[in-house]
């Protein structure tokens, strides 16, 4: 019998634990979203997601404080953690999962190379942020970000209690 994919994975534990999610992307351009709607009956627990590039969007769209995004960087785990917080209080969904980075190959500064991501994830039992560097190609470090934060939405939503859908804390 094959693996179930990350996708497969969360859509199980969301359908049992009667939560629902939203995507805040950046770097991955909507394809943590993408993913997640492959799974038939996704509707049931995918609210939706917002693919914000712009440091206007993250604002306006995510609430991303204006003071996170001079200070630290639209590329950064501050944002990161802004962005998910924001699409879960936008959105009413329980979890919120947020993608952040430089996929190349341009954009790179010294102190942010191709490769640098971040992502986070937003619970009502908590917060994760995870700082990865990938080495590959555009398309590969999209995709490897993807994958992480399909992961880590399925670590972080095996922690949260079946609370029902739209409550979040």
């Amino acid at each position: 019998m094959a693996a179930r994919t990350m996708e497969q994975q969360l859509a199980d534990i969301l359908t049992r634990q009667e939560l629902t999610i939203a995507t805040a992307e950046s770097c991955t351009g909507g394809l943590v979203a993408h993913r997640i709607t492959t799974v038939p009956g996704s509707s049931a627990y995918f609210v939706g997601g917002i693919v914000s590039y712009s440091n206007d969007l993250k604002e306006r769209l995510l609430h991303v404080p204006r003071e996170v995004l001079e200070q630290h960087g639209a590329v950064s785990r501050e944002c990161a953690l802004a962005m998910a917080r924001g699409v879960r209080a936008t959105t009413g969904a329980d979890i919120g999962v947020s993608t952040t980075g430089i996929a190349g190959p341009g954009g790179a500064t010294p102190t942010k190379p191709v490769g640098l991501v971040y992502i986070a994830c937003v619970t009502p039992a908590g917060e994760a942020c995870e700082e990865h560097r990938w080495d590959g190609d555009r398309a590969s470090n999209i995709a490897r970000t993807a994958e992480a934060a399909l992961r880590l939405a399925v670590e972080m939503a095996r922690r949260v209690p079946g609370t029902g859908a739209g409550t979040t804390a």
